[in-house]
Formats: C-alpha cells, structure tokens, sequence
C-alpha cells in the first residue's frame, strides 16, 4: 500500500446547483480559473475546488450561520506562512491532508479545527495499490482504483481550512484554502488503502460546520464500516496516472488482470 491519501479526487457538481440543493450562499463567484471546471475528473492538489462553510454574515453578525460555498486552493496554507514575494506565500509542503487523528494538536491545523472546518463534496477518490508483478518480476506494479457511492450519490468529507493573507499588504485580497482529513481506512476499502479521507454524514453538519464551538471530538474519530457500506471500489485506468488527462473515461472500469501499470504521477500521499 502507498503511505499517504487522498491526493486525487472527482467532481461534477457546479456551485450553482450545490447551493440550490443545500440552501446555501454561493460566493463563488469571480473565482473561476482554469483549474476550477464545474467538471473535473482529476482533481489534484494545488487545484481550487468547491467547499462548504457555515459562517456568520459580516454585516449581521448576531444571525444565525449560514452554509456557504466558496472556492479553496487545495493544499492548505496556515495563517503564519511567510509571503515569498507581494501577495504570495512561500512554498512549503504541500497540506492536501490532514490526519484527523493528529489534527487538534498539529501546529499547522489545530487553529483550523476549533473554528475553520469544512466539507468537501466529491463524486468519488482515487487510490493506487502496489501489486507484484504479474509476470514474475521483482518490480512492483501500482494500479489506480476509484472509490464511490454505489448509487452516484456524491460524498462529503471532512476539511479544513484557512485565511492567508501577506501582512505587509492588509488590504490584499485574503488567499483560502483547505486541506481533506484522512483516517484509518474500515471495511472493504482496507484492502486498497490503510487510510481514507473521512466521511462526514449529513446528521453531523451542524456540530462539524459550527463557527462558533470546536468540533466534537468523536467527528474525528475512525468511523464505523456502516458510514462507508455504499462505497464500492472499481479498477480505472492508468490515464489517471496523469494529471493531464481528464475525462468521463477516468472513471471506466477496467479488467484487473492488466500489463504493467505506469508510475502514478502524483506527490506522496498522506
């Protein structure tokens, strides 16, 4: 098995329709970029991709939260990086995931989960498996599975994120972005992957989105096999490999007993 998740991903909702059906404040708009399609069947770390929120309006902050949708870069980037040049952070590792065993005391995500949680809807992820080699070689094989609802239905996982903004520059537009929370994998999705990301059920929205309290510390924990029983898990082709491929044929199943696969092409996952 890889080390680390969730670093690849699909999505076929647009905000519009997200918002209709949640009954929430799209603020997406003016955020739509070259790497932010309504559809995108490779989703990949640094990308901006849709999440929901629940937050206070600034002009009325005594009402009640709201959920809201925004655009976050995927990779999240704490308050207190340092900009490498006006308006941009400098690099640092690349926090698409959490762990959300280890979150809370994290020093790069524990602000993050008191008062900054998120979700983040996907139609399904994508895992790798490292195989032995058919043919009988030393060389291991890894070959891309693809995790979803069996019905279609789309899934919602835990997330983190956060407000950067370069200090020296205060009026700068505020840079968002977000991390997906991982833990142990349950049920048949262990045989992929030791980890996943976590699942967050509609009847737990209220308590993870809260603005105003800390998330419970049982919406952290490894959840029961019942919460991913609709999860089937499909091989997909290597075109996944790819970050530069991206369709509807990404998801295709294809016959297990395959040639070698070609090397992922994606960072180390967590």
């Amino acid at each position: 098995m890889l080390g680390n998740m969730c670093g690849r991903y699909a999505t076929t909702t647009n905000p519009g329709r997200l918002a209709v059906e949640l009954d929430a404040i799209d603020e997406t708009a003016g955020t739509h970029t070259a790497n932010a399609d309504d559809a995108n069947y490779n989703v990949a770390p640094t990308n901006r991709v849709l999440t929901i929120v629940s937050r206070h309006d600034r002009e009325h902050p005594d009402d009640d939260p709201a959920l809201r949708i925004r655009r976050m870069r995927w990779g999240l980037i704490p308050t207190w990086t340092k900009a490498a040049e006006p308006g941009v952070p400098a690099k640092g590792k690349p926090l698409f995931n959490a762990r959300a065993d280890k979150a809370a005391t994290t020093p790069s995500f524990r602000d993050a989960v008191k008062y900054r949680r998120c979700l983040v809807p996907m139609d399904g992820w994508y895992e790798w498996l490292v195989e032995p080699d058919p043919a009988g070689g030393r060389k291991a094989i890894k070959r891309p599975y693809y995790m979803a609802n069996g019905d279609g239905s789309r899934l919602y996982m835990a997330g983190l994120w956060s407000v950067w903004r370069d200090r020296a520059l205060p009026r700068s537009e505020p840079l968002l972005s977000c991390t997906i929370l991982t833990t142990d994998a349950v049920g048949d999705l262990t045989r992929i992957h030791d980890r996943m990301p976590l699942p967050m059920p509609r009847e737990h929205w209220d308590a993870w989105l809260d603005p105003d309290h800390p998330a419970p510390a049982e919406l952290l924990a490894t959840p029961e096999e019942e919460i991913v029983r609709d999860i089937v898990v499909r091989p997909v082709s290597t075109l996944v490999n790819s970050v530069k491929n991206n369709g509807p044929e990404l998801l295709a199943e294809v016959a297990e007993s395959r040639g070698e696969a070609e090397r992922p092409e994606q960072i180390s996952l967590l």
